[in-house]
């Protein structure tokens, strides 16, 4: 059969192919030449275009061609300035090209693609590339802080702690804003959890975009509320529901962990087995409960009656922060449940009477517009899961570029939907 040329577009401006080869690996190798026709000097800005001669020919790694690596291999063109004194040269600089980079900024795009939920060492080897070429794009091409002229609004920020390392330590600060169409973007990631620290980024925010936040969610750490209290003290501060339940919840769940104590040392062997499967059946809300756990429950409510009503406790609590209703109405129902909760009989819930008393108006404020730190925590899930991929992210601003690609990587750099025409 006669061979028939396959022609495939570079989508490079301003090239000439000058022609093609194979290399010593079967890499595709593209000679191509500028095709500009001149530079702006870089001493007067005039546009200049007499030829003074070229530089040493440059290959960079370009995208990848019917599972061939491809490469170009160019000459940058340097120019004679005639206006200027001494006639100076300059080299053209390629629109597709940074000098010194070993990629074209179209491989890059498709580096950074491959980045985003994977790790730099799996992209270099499935790129047959080296780490630090990896690592390189990274660093090239994802800033290492936020650029705020993206943004025209921050109308809900969200702020919690990660530990970077196992155990809790090396605690660091995430700072989100939520959009409006429900996206999360990274703003910062602060070396720490200080009031100090916090202060510092929200001074960092231009004063255009200070003054559009309108809340801040945040869980019951002294420092961050205090920082927004005193940075903007227009928005309003949200106590994360989440932490807010935990704390009621794992209050309960004391009473659950002593009342089954008791009755290891006061049942027969026989009739304490009867009990195996109560404690996911104690946490779970009741309308998730299936026949068997709840049979289960209600064994264990009828032999332990205090653990049955710090579970009804804590079940009508939840209902209250459930319901669609203005923070008055629910300031009144939450007085109403502590004045039941403190003639219960049950002290477990005295820490928690304290956490109400303190952060009353930030527990309550979540009945305002019903916003929580939902989001916060589901981010911070990513950023767990991240973290376990690469095997630790210690670096604050390698961890930075890394949320940003996770989170809006595939807005920026992945190709628009192909259309399909019937």
């Amino acid at each position: 059969m006669p061979k028939r040329d396959v022609l495939v577009p570079l989508d490079i401006p301003d090239v000439r192919v000058l022609r093609t080869e194979l290399g010593e690996k079967d890499e595709l190798i593209i000679v191509v030449e500028s095709t500009k026709g001149g530079v702006r000097c870089r001493k007067c800005g005039q546009w200049i275009n007499k030829l003074h001669g070229q530089d040493e020919w440059v290959t960079i790694r370009h995208l990848p061609a019917f599972g061939r690596p491809s490469y170009l291999r160019y000459r940058p063109k340097r120019y004679q300035c005639g206006n200027c004194e001494g006639h100076p040269t300059t080299t053209e600089k390629l629109d597709w090209h940074e000098s010194n980079s070993p990629h074209s900024f179209a491989y890059d795009e498709h580096i950074l693609l491959q980045l985003i939920n994977s790790t730099i060492e799996d992209v270099s080897q499935k790129e047959s590339s080296s780490y630090d070429s990896v690592l390189g794009t990274l660093e090239r091409r994802i800033e290492s802080s936020v650029d705020w002229s993206q943004y025209t609004a921050l109308e809900i920020l969200g702020l919690d702690e990660i530990a970077l390392k196992k155990g809790h330590r090396d605690y660091v600060t995430l700072v989100t804003v939520q959009k409006e169409n429900g996206t999360i973007h990274i703003l910062g990631v602060l070396p720490g959890h200080t009031k100090d620290e916090l202060i510092d980024f929200l001074r960092g925010i231009p004063e255009r975009l200070r003054k559009t936040v309108k809340t801040v969610c945040s869980d019951l750490w002294e420092g961050f509320i205090e920082a927004v209290r005193q940075e903007i003290p227009e928005a309003q501060v949200v106590a994360d529901r989440f932490h807010v339940s935990r704390h009621y919840r794992d209050a309960v769940d004391d009473v659950r962990k002593a009342e089954l104590q008791r009755l290891k040392t006061e049942l027969p062997v026989e009739d304490y087995k009867k009990l195996k499967g109560s404690l996911w059946a104690f946490r779970k809300d009741a309308q998730d409960l299936t026949p068997e756990e709840r049979r289960v429950l209600n064994l264990f409510f009828r032999l332990a009656p205090l653990a049955k009503k710090a579970h009804k406790l804590r079940e009508l609590l939840t209902a209250i922060f459930e319901m669609h209703i203005t923070k008055a109405q629910a300031q009144k129902k939450i007085r109403s449940w502590i004045k039941k909760a403190r003639t219960s009989g049950l002290s477990c819930f005295d820490s928690f009477f304290h956490m109400l008393e303190h952060w009353w108006e930030e527990i309550t404020n979540y009945f305002l517009l019903r916003q929580n730190s939902g989001f916060v925590e589901g981010f911070n899930n990513k950023v767990k899961v991240l973290k376990r991929r690469a095997y630790g992210l210690y670096n604050l601003k390698h961890l930075f570029q890394r949320i940003y690609l996770d989170m809006q990587g595939y807005c920026r750099f992945a190709p628009p939907a192909a259309t399909i025409y019937g």
